[in-house]
């Protein structure tokens, strides 16, 4: 990954107003302790915390259990065997790994929990139970785990998550996923206190009393077989990583087409929950006019959260070490939100692109399908956009590929293929899109236009 400049500094004022949301989220929330930070342009511009940890106020090297954050970690894996081609988005789980129950459900759709699969483990409250009572992947699911059709609809399944850990640990040769999860993805970002058992200095989990100001401390056990579900611990400073990691992308780990995948949302959400969506193991939120995508996560004694603004390249964390109380996810989205709005992002100076392609400059401009104008523009890296000139309509953005065509990114366009389409001589006749025919005048006689031209043109 190619060196960035370091994030300007925050404003004092921006500061004063990060300190502020911290301060009231820990005292309404009544939190013992909460450590949160903020990303800007793929590196960490601000990190506080209010309260205490034995005695002592947490810093960026705390560790907190981050919950269902795990579950962003664990897709990468797996969408990272997706990009190595040992398995796909549509294979059944049951063509990689015997499994007793979920084994119809595509892996996409565990990713997404459109699986249909139960919302929790087998037996006693997995997240306070240690994993011994759940040893094998038959043990995760009581009968009838199937409540819904597979792909129907978004229904939040933990055990889905331990499928898929044990998906990772079968296709990398019998090595336990966070093995895998250490050296694919923490070791290349960084992340060296990141883990699946608490190392010191770690924060205790509290419950903390609903109606007196009192508290009890929480077990903290090994999940076992549900560990991808909601087992690691992590830092301020090591989730900034991870945090910059989602936002700006790092080939090494991901490349860009699957960390899109990640927080595009993947399955309809709930018909009264519009505002949120979930990707192949991102959640996706509308908040104060903007998208963020991200995961919260919880496990007793501990919530955190962490939302990323690609678009303005900010990010923002939280965690605090009790059972509820404090909404940490959504002190982490304010926290984006407070820097995106009072310091909105400065694009980057304009400059010409390296290494400009002649014959794809030649295919840019105006091009018509029928006699609709459109405009083709070329960007970095052979990408196109295309779009209507005349505004509304369908338009995206295409990716290359190896074969001389292009892929769709968005809205109609998303998947389809665009060809550029030569006459015999070479020169360009048309471009081809799902079989739209665009070419360099509206409704060119020369081009292959479906159905014809009248031979008298136009009169």
């Amino acid at each position: 990954m190619s060196e960035r400049p370091p994030p300007l500094e925050l404003l004092p004022a921006t500061r004063r107003a990060l300190h502020r949301s911290l301060a009231v989220a820990q005292a309404r929330g009544r939190a013992p302790s909460v450590v949160a930070a903020v990303v800007r342009d793929g590196g960490p511009v601000w990190c506080e915390a209010r309260g205490t940890v034995d005695g002592e106020v947490p810093g960026a090297d705390t560790q907190y259990r981050v919950g269902s954050i795990t579950k962003t970690f664990v897709a990468v894996l797996v969408l990272r065997l997706c990009e190595e081609g040992l398995l796909a988005p549509g294979d059944r789980l049951e063509k990689h790994l015997p499994v007793p129950q979920g084994g119809g459900a595509t892996v996409a759709q565990l990713l997404a929990h459109s699986a249909g699969l139960a919302a929790e483990a087998r037996g006693p409250w997995w997240e306070r139970t240690p994993g011994e009572l759940r040893p094998e992947l038959a043990d995760l699911f009581e009968e009838g785990a199937q409540k819904h059709p597979a792909g129907r609809r978004h229904h939040y399944s933990n055990p889905g998550y331990a499928l898929l850990g044990a998906l990772v640990e079968k296709l990398r040769g019998g090595e336990p996923w966070f093995g895998v999860l250490r050296r694919e993805v923490l070791e290349p970002l960084g992340m060296t206190r990141t883990t699946l058992l608490p190392q010191a200095p770690h924060a205790t989990g509290w419950a903390v009393h609903p109606y007196a100001d009192v508290l009890q401390p929480e077990p903290a056990v090994d999940t076992g077989r549900m560990a991808p579900a909601g087992q690691l611990w992590s830092t301020a400073g090591d989730l900034c990583r991870f945090a910059a990691f989602l936002t700006v992308g790092d080939e090494r780990v991901l490349g860009a087409r699957s960390l899109a995948a990640m927080r595009t949302p993947a399955v309809a959400p709930e018909v009264t929950d519009w505002e949120s969506a979930y990707g192949l193991g991102m959640q996706v939120t509308r908040r104060g006019g903007r998208t963020l995508s991200g995961h919260s996560g919880s496990m007793p004694g501990f919530v955190a959260g962490l939302w990323t603004s690609p678009a303005e390249g900010v990010a923002g964390v939280a965690m605090a070490n009790a059972t509820s109380g404090l909404a940490a996810a959504s002190l982490a989205a304010e926290l984006v939100g407070l820097v995106a709005d009072h310091e909105p992002a400065v694009p980057p100076a304009w400059a010409p692109m390296p290494d400009a392609d002649p014959e794809l400059v030649a295919l840019a401009g105006p091009w018509y399908w029928g006699t609709l104008p459109h405009a083709l523009r070329v960007r970095a890296g052979r990408e196109l956009e295309l779009g209507p000139l005349t505004g509304g309509g369908r338009s995206s953005g295409f990716d290359p590929e190896p074969d001389g065509t292009w892929t769709g990114r968005e809205g109609y366009f998303a998947g389809e293929t665009l060809r550029v389409v030569r006459r015999d001589d070479g020169t360009v006749s048309h471009l081809d899109l799902c079989t739209f025919v665009f070419t360099r005048e509206p409704y060119d006689p020369a081009a292959p236009v479906p159905g014809g031209t009248d031979p008298g043109g136009w009169r």
